[in-house]
């Protein structure tokens, strides 16, 4: 075989091999389930909504190798506002974190030390469920959780999801995705 037809056969099994790796980072919840409508649990306690705003627990397995830290983002890109919505950010979890309990507080109840809980859409840092537009299409809120090759961000509960999403792209070695719906 000629060495260029070796180094793409190298080439290819090394894509494969980071594939299948990625593709084994996953989430999963006893809370939600990927393709299925949010609960009343989920849904906030405002603007309309009448939910019990509660985060709901997340389980993940499989990071990619070299994970330093975790974050957790959880944004619905169909909110009529040009830009999406963050309802919550979650970062600088160490990176023996494997879950989060159901319920995690404003005051960070149930996260481990250093970890951070960004600003939301809403205005403040904590989980903020599901309320879209009455009559609007359902939405789909994205729960990613986000291996990162940094321990810490340089980021405090004032972060917008936006400047968090600058950083977490700029660190992330995989993401693994959990997509739920919910519509009034």
């Amino acid at each position: 075989m000629s060495s260029s037809r070796l180094s793409v056969a190298a080439l290819a099994l090394t894509f494969s091999a980071l594939s299948a790796q990625a593709a084994d980072f996953t989430v999963s919840s006893r809370d939600i389930q990927d393709g299925q409508a949010l609960s009343n649990a989920e849904v906030f306690n405002g603007f309309g909504c009448s939910g019990l705003n509660r985060s709901p627990q997340l389980s993940w397995s499989n990071a990619p190798a070299g994970t330093k830290s975790f974050a957790v983002t959880v944004y619905d890109p169909d909110a009529p506002t040009g830009s999406g919505w963050w309802h919550w950010t979650v970062f600088n979890l160490p990176a023996s974190t494997t879950s989060l309990p159901t319920g995690i507080n404003a005051q960070g109840h149930g996260l481990p030390a250093g970890a951070v809980q960004g600003r939301t859409d809403f205005g403040g840092s904590s989980f903020g469920g599901a309320c879209p537009p009455a009559g609007d299409k359902p939405h789909r809120y994205q729960f990613v959780i986000w291996a990162l090759n940094t321990e810490k961000l340089p980021l405090d509960a004032q972060a917008s999801g936006a400047m968090l999403g600058f950083f977490l792209n700029a660190s992330a070695l995989g993401q693994a995705r959990l997509t739920a719906t919910y519509g009034r």
